[in-house]
């Protein structure tokens, strides 16, 4: 980019930071990165569950083993009846269904991150061409002063 002896630019350094990298995903946090084997190993099969158990088809399982349970409740009577509710059936249901709507919301997440991060590509580059433009005028602005400097015979005040 041409100098001006009007304005000096100096560049971001997050720009650059911008250009070589790319928005976090969720799927690279889910990486294991250390170095100690217990720790990736727990990573993995962390992850592996949850993919198990973050699935419509567990929460299916998991109603069906519930429900299983409902006629021994009510025998037992209506405390127990309740107690069902709240342990077996809401509790082992709903764990694989917010782990499912938590995934949807991290794709969406990852979703935005990238649109975000592309937006942030876009006004860094009109920002380089404005830079451009800017600087081009400069020199032109630079040029007519000369010029009208040489036709005043004297420095403009």
């Amino acid at each position: 980019m041409p100098r001006s002896s009007i304005y000096e630019y100096v560049r971001h350094p997050r720009a650059a930071e911008l250009r070589a990298g790319r928005p976090v995903r969720t799927v690279d946090l889910a990486k294991p990165r250390s170095d100690n084997w217990v720790a990736r190993l727990n990573s993995r099969v962390g992850l592996r569950v949850t993919l198990i158990v973050g699935t419509m088809w567990c929460a299916y399982l998991f109603s069906v083993i519930a429900i299983i349970a409902l006629p021994s409740a009510f025998h037992q009577g209506v405390y127990y009846v309740v107690v069902w509710l709240s342990s077996s059936f809401l509790q082992l249901v709903l764990l694989p269904i917010i782990i499912v709507g938590q995934n949807i919301q991290a794709a969406a997440a990852d979703k935005r991150s990238e649109e975000t991060y592309k937006d942030a590509e876009a006004v860094l580059k009109e920002a380089e061409e404005i830079q451009k433009h800017l600087l081009a005028q400069d020199e032109v602005i630079a040029s007519i002063l000369t010029r009208l400097e040489k036709v005043a015979g004297a420095p403009p005040a």
